[in-house]
């Protein structure tokens, strides 16, 4: 699950934009919920992740982390491992 700006056809900032693209481009089949629309969810998602910024992506329940996170893993070649699960 991506917690987003915006929605995946229409990323309302750049880092949400990009982590789209990722996964996308990985083929990943994901939800996606766009904070902006509900500021209760976007409040309490940063207190219950510890988590200050958006995008968070969730797999399985758990916080993998933001968009720089999400690179790392590109690079390293984990991201991939982690969508198939």
């Amino acid at each position: 699950m991506l917690f987003m700006k915006g929605v995946p056809s229409a990323p309302r900032c750049g880092f949400s934009r990009q982590i789209v693209e990722i996964l996308d481009g990985s083929n990943a089949t994901y939800g996606a919920f766009d904070i902006l629309q509900d500021e209760e969810v976007r409040h309490g998602l940063k207190e219950y992740s510890d988590w200050p910024t958006y995008p968070q992506l969730y797999v399985d329940g758990e916080l993998v982390g933001g968009l720089d996170i999400v690179k790392e893993m590109v690079e390293d070649g984990e991201l991939e491992g982690l969508l198939k699960g």
